[in-house]
């Protein structure tokens, strides 16, 4: 079994594949490769709830336009997405009904999720198609979704539906085999990861090109999920999905690809939210007596350590803590007043709210059980 690996009995996986698994370049979807995908999901699926992440309906719609290229405007690209999800999801119907699955398709944009009924109607959907034995797809709504509502990449999608449906493991399908030392095509030297217990800034450099910044591989945005998942006390594979057998080589415990550990303690439903699922609506820089009462204490935050207060929010929403030394983000939570009232409280002691405001509805600007450390 591989160094480090501690899977347990999964019961819940969730599998997620790229563009490059699904389609060809220029041609479309790849049947075979699908066929490939359904047979392998089919020989792990046994005694298990399965959810497919899948990309590949912009590229899939591009060939059945006849585009000579990826379209650059939002509208075109979701109308190839609108051609491309149809016919992707044809032939993965087509290729699950050879071994016996249904499947049904699952649409999410990031508003499904940050509102928080959306979200637990996302989850109560998922959780009734497993139930009925179907395996859900999993795709962002492309043909709707625009900057401001979308998750970006299915790589982090795919970890806020492993945090959805309490995943027992999330693997990312991807054309190299997992996480290197170094580009293994330049450098004969580099070595694959067995195991990365936590995605350092150490760690996440191995994502970059050394020499102008840009994402090898997609790699960036796999160990932003890796971070999502351990969070939420969920285990990380990216291992290569041209491998024969490669889930049920992982499943036994086999050295494939690159395994993240999670964390130690799950976090609960409400707070895997309030860390992944919203976007922040504002920052709160904190000093160093409220970060040390924070991450070390499991206080929660008042008035009193408050320096900053970024953006226009509402109570309720979900705002970023920073750290006043190092300006980092370090937690996230819901606050119990709106933007101008945090402004008017900062720095204040619990006894002077009311008479900053007229009124004293909270203590705590954020407490401790909407709190999470990132």
């Amino acid at each position: 079994m591989g160094a480090g690996r501690k899977l347990g009995r999964v019961r819940r996986l969730v599998v997620k594949v790229g563009t490059g698994l699904v389609t060809k370049a220029g041609a479309g979807i790849a049947p075979d490769r699908i066929e490939a995908l359904a047979a392998e999901i089919a020989a792990v699926r046994e005694g298990r709830r399965v959810v497919l992440v899948t990309s590949g309906a912009i590229a899939t719609g591009v060939a059945r336009l006849g585009l000579a290229a990826r379209p650059r405007s939002i509208p075109e690209k979701q109308a190839a997405a609108a051609v491309g999800q149809s016919a992707l999801m044809w032939q993965y119907e087509a290729a699950f009904s050879r071994h016996g699955i249904p499947v049904g398709q699952v649409l999410l944009t990031a508003e499904d999720v940050s509102a928080r009924a959306r979200y637990l109607n996302a989850r109560n959907t998922l959780d009734a198609l497993l139930r009925f034995g179907v395996l859900p797809i999993v795709n962002e709504n492309d043909t709707v979704a625009v900057a401001e509502i979308k998750v970006g990449d299915n790589d982090n999608l795919s970890a806020l539906v492993a945090s959805l449906i309490d995943a027992d493991l999330l693997v990312l399908l991807t054309d190299v085999d997992g996480l290197y030392t170094d580009d293994p095509t330049l450098n004969a030297g580099a070595r694959r990861l067995e195991t990365v217990e936590a995605v350092t800034d150490e760690i996440a450099r191995l994502a970059r090109d050394r020499t102008d910044g840009v994402s090898v591989g997609g790699m960036a945005t796999k160990l932003q999920a890796a971070k999502k998942a351990a969070a939420a006390g969920v285990p990380m594979i990216i291992a290569s999905g041209y491998l024969p057998g490669v889930l049920r080589r992982l499943l036994a415990g086999e050295s494939v690809g690159t395994y993240f550990a999670p964390k130690a303690a799950r976090l609960t439903a409400r707070k895997r939210w309030i860390a992944f699922a919203v976007a922040p609506q504002g920052k709160l820089t904190v000093d160093a007596g409220a970060l040390q009462a924070l991450t070390q204490h499991g206080k929660s935050l008042l008035p009193s350590g408050i320096l900053e207060v970024e953006g226009e929010f509402a109570s309720g929403d979900v705002v970023a803590l920073l750290a006043g030394a190092t300006g980092r983000e370090f937690a996230r939570g819901v606050v119990n007043f709106d933007a101008d009232e945090v402004r008017k409280i900062r720095g204040a002691k619990t006894t002077e709210i009311e008479g900053r405001l007229g009124y004293r509805s909270f203590d705590e600007v954020i407490h401790r059980d909407n709190f999470v450390l990132l």
